[in-house]
């Protein structure tokens, strides 16, 4: 799937998976540990790698409903209670003349193995992958508590967003909502600045 946006007198052209939107049945974390270990072992991610690995393991959520579609018309989920949070959030927004729109919410485990597996077959080094693709298991998005948040006249997911009213409205309003950027610049987690990612943290079993 490509999509276009303009900004300025640029016209630019990103090519998008199609999201399918999938529930998986909560496993123990055992279990969950061992199907992440063999998948980045079919995956040949070196060890000395992983033991350097910074990110949290993310567990797939399995009750999820719809926000809608996103601004690709393709439907997105979330975790009910963060699903519930960000409609409020967008009303408040819109209230204030900002849009926030949804680029990618829940994604599954095998969806994010797919993105790895492309990109190591377009030649890219794990290195390179993981500074901007968590691993299979790692994903905040597997929690359906994350999104990827865009606005009209933005690019998405691109660095450009930080510019908009839109990225200024939610640091200044996010937290009321629960939500909070995970990865601000020079974070220690070691993955690229990305003003687009939110998760939701308010009080929540998950």
């Amino acid at each position: 799937m490509t999509v276009g946006w303009t900004t300025g007198d640029s016209v630019h052209n990103v090519a998008l998976p199609a999201i399918v939107v999938t529930s998986h049945t909560m496993q123990s974390t055992g279990s969950y540990q061992e199907r992440v270990n063999e998948t980045l072992k079919v995956l040949a991610i070196p060890g000395a790698f992983l033991a350097h690995y910074r990110l949290p393991l993310h567990r797939e959520c399995e009750d999820l409903v719809s926000i809608g579609l996103d601004m690709f018309d393709r439907e997105q989920r979330m975790e009910p209670m963060a699903a519930v949070q960000w409609r409020v959030m967008i009303a408040a927004a819109s209230r204030d003349g900002i849009v926030l729109l949804a680029i990618s919410a829940f994604r599954s485990f095998d969806y994010q193995r797919k993105i790895i597996e492309r990109k190591l077959a377009e030649g890219q080094t794990i290195e390179q992958i993981t500074r901007a693709s968590a691993l299979p298991g790692y994903s905040e998005h597997h929690t359906g508590r994350a999104i990827d948040i865009g606005t009209p006249g933005s690019g998405p997911l691109t660095e450009e967003f930080e510019q908009t009213p839109a990225f200024e409205w939610l640091t200044r309003r996010g937290q009321d909502f629960g939500f909070s950027m995970t990865y601000p610049r020079d974070n220690s987690l070691g993955i690229m600045f990305e003003p687009w990612h939110w998760m939701f943290r308010g009080k929540t079993d998950l």
